[in-house]
């Protein structure tokens, strides 16, 4: 038993004194995308390399970095895609763009085939509308 609690202090990073800190800490690495995972959190990832990007989280929180300077400095060291929300600019406008342009054209084939129905039957005679 008192292997397996060694090996989850070992693996869990150390939590910091201030349950604030704490709270912005666990908060910023679900944010923050693991570089080789590429899909999960660095909170959920058991890569060596999310590891350490967990610890740089916490020193940086430690430090008193904020939560916008933290996410910058991983923006700038990995770029954009390590942030699961990542930040509206010149570059990114297409990925936030993008599912508006998507339902506005949904909305016009719906109202272009609504109308082409109308269309059809508006055209009908009295004695083919007794059919």
């Amino acid at each position: 038993m008192s292997l397996i609690a060694l090996f989850v202090a070992m693996v869990a990073p150390a939590a910091l004194a201030d349950p604030a800190q704490e709270a912005r800490a666990q908060a910023l690495e679900r944010e923050i995308r693991c570089v080789q995972c590429q899909n999960e959190p660095i909170a959920q990832s058991t890569a060596d390399i999310a590891r350490d990007m967990r610890d740089l989280v916490r020193e940086r929180v430690a430090a008193g970095d904020s939560d916008a300077e933290i996410r910058s400095f991983f923006r700038t060291r990995y770029g954009d895609f390590v942030l699961f929300r990542p930040p509206f600019d010149s570059r990114t406008w297409i990925l936030w763009g993008a599912p508006l342009v998507l339902l506005a054209g949904g909305l016009a084939a719906v109202l272009a085939s609504q109308r082409r129905r109308r269309g059809e039957t508006g055209d009908l005679s009295p004695e083919e509308g007794d059919r």
